[in-house]
């Protein structure tokens, strides 16, 4: 204990020389501040953000805080609730982020584990030695002797023991690496929460498509058949030997034909966003009749909608606030380097029972062991190590700016999905107006058509015109819908449904008759990322 003692007291200029190295870099007051450790704390750095939305004046855009928990809910829409839900428990790529969560957690507890003595270690060996005549020492040690095993040709030992080497973090290595650790974890739940975000917002987007498809191919089927009705017309005119009624026919059967081939490429689209909805719950394309409970209209876009303020982004989108935990995580990294540049103090020791025979190996008389601090320290190394930290520092500014390119982005996502709500909203009014117009055009011109005031070319042109209209206002209900779909995402809505049961988000009333999987694909829920504090830091 004594020789402990006066080896840790020779250390004790050499931290003290340290220290006033340390003070030309770091310094004292600072050092101290930081919780003795080198390096700058990390603080977030600043983001342009604007302090108000472009069309904030619009009385269909609230700049009030907004709950985005279940946007999805605004279409009031039972079957869109049912998909989102079934997609949260059971996507395979969200399942996939979960997993990456739980590695990060577990890696954060091998980093935290430096803490502590890094070698623990539990050893025992045995080794019989063969010795030649010519070799031994002191072979005329008679073979009773305490010492025979200096001159026997064999003898064995048996050794049981531990050693430990515990390097103290005195400058902040290791708990700088726990920092690091920990802002990777926020980092990998905030990608979780991404990709919930985007997956919430696909599966919106694939349904609105698909509600979409099935109104624009209803739209086709109903001018099919109007269209098959002229075809009749034309052909009673030509049974009938009425002047000019020699193209009618054909020309009727042409305009026919295309709308039937439309409505081919209508149901192959149908099909592949089927797919994709069964896809984005986990499971393999099949049919979704059971989930769809038959063709139903597009879900309408509410005529106000809360989008907050753009500083809300920062810290209410996953994507931004995983950027900001990656340039936290890097700024720990530079402490670490800096920590390189001063010496590193450890305390080893070992103890171990060491004996010839097995029986004896505990006895009182077979122990011995070490214990004593060591210093090391990378003197001849400073350019490496200055450079070293100079590449943490330039990988920090990187990540400071892809931060700051982050916000940008976001902010410009959610303007473009405001512009877009509110134009798309408004063309449908002029859509409708439009539609019915052409609606009654047509009716008109199949009872001129029929008595013979107009040629067929007059009705062909009002018939392509109606479907043209109703197409588009098939397209601009899609179109409102889908804006408002990427608004919320925008927004960074939806990832806060990790935070709550989810048997909680659809009722027992809600559920379709069929199972939401089918019985031979059953999967277990997606694991839940680890909670960490996400709220409101103004609040």
């Amino acid at each position: 204990m004594a020789v402990c003692s006066r080896r840790l007291a020779a250390l004790a200029p050499v931290c003290l020389l340290t220290l006033i190295c340390a003070c030309g870099c770091t310094g004292v007051r600072e050092y101290v501040h930081n919780g003795f450790k080198v390096g700058t704390n990390y603080k977030r750095p600043a983001a342009p953000v604007a302090d108000e939305w472009i069309d904030s004046q619009s009385l269909r855009i609230s700049s009030e805080r907004g709950d985005y928990r279940d946007w999805w809910t605004v279409f009031n829409d039972p079957v869109l609730n049912r998909l989102v839900q079934t997609a949260y428990s059971q996507n395979i790529t969200l399942r996939e982020a979960g997993f990456r969560v739980a590695e990060a957690q577990a890696q954060r507890g091998v980093v935290g584990g430096n803490l502590f003595p890094q070698v623990q270690q539990v050893n025992a060996d045995y080794t019989r030695t063969q010795r030649s005549q010519e070799t031994a020492l002191f072979p005329a040690i008679p073979p009773g002797s305490p010492f025979a095993n200096l001159a026997a040709p064999q003898f064995s030992n048996w050794r049981v023991g531990s050693s430990l080497a515990w390097e103290l973090d005195f400058w902040g290595r290791y708990r700088r690496a726990i920092e690091g650790a920990d802002a990777r974890l926020d980092a990998s739940v905030e990608e979780f929460d991404e990709a919930l975000v985007l997956l919430i917002g696909e599966v919106a987007t694939t349904y609105v498509d698909l509600r979409a498809l099935e109104q624009r191919l209803d739209v086709a089927r109903e001018n099919a058949t109007l269209q098959d009705e002229s075809v009749r017309v034309a052909q009673a005119r030509l049974d009938a030997k009425a002047a000019d009624s020699e193209l009618d026919t054909p020309q009727a059967k042409a305009n026919l034909g295309n709308t039937l081939a439309a409505i081919e490429a209508f149901e192959i689209q149908r099909r592949h966003a089927q797919n994709r909805l069964a896809v984005l719950m986990g499971m393999p394309p099949h049919d979704l009749s059971y989930m769809l409970d038959g063709p139903a209209s597009i879900p309408r876009a509410s005529d106000v909608v809360t989008v907050g303020v753009p500083a809300e982004l920062i810290w209410r989108r996953p994507d931004v606030r995983r950027a900001e935990r990656l340039v936290a995580a890097q700024s720990a990294e530079i402490g670490i380097a800096k920590s390189e540049l001063y010496p590193h103090m450890s305390i080893n020791g070992m103890m171990a029972w060491e004996a010839e025979h097995f029986s004896d190996v505990f006895e009182g008389g077979a122990f011995g062991g070490t214990i004593g601090p060591s210093l090391r320290w990378n003197v001849l190394n400073y350019g490496r190590l200055m450079n070293n930290i100079r590449v943490q520092d330039s990988r920090f500014q990187q990540l400071v700016a892809s931060y700051q390119q982050t916000v940008l982005q976001a902010n410009e996502e959610a303007e473009n999905a405001i512009v877009a709500y509110l134009h798309f909203t408004d063309q449908i009014k002029v859509r409708e107006e439009s539609a019915h117009q052409a609606r009654e055009a047509e009716r008109v011109a199949q009872v001129k058509y029929q008595e013979g005031e107009i040629d067929f070319n007059r009705l062909f042109t009002v018939q392509q015109l109606l479907l043209g209209q109703q197409e588009l206002l098939a397209v601009a209900r899609g179109n409102a819908a889908q804006s408002l779909v990427d608004l919320y995402r925008a927004l960074g809505g939806g990832w806060e449904i990790r935070l709550e049961s989810p048997t909680d988000r659809v009722s027992s009333s809600e559920l379709p008759g069929s199972p939401l999987v089918p019985p031979a694909l059953e999967m277990q829920p997606a694991p839940q990322p680890v909670p960490n504090d996400l709220e409101d830091p103004q609040q």
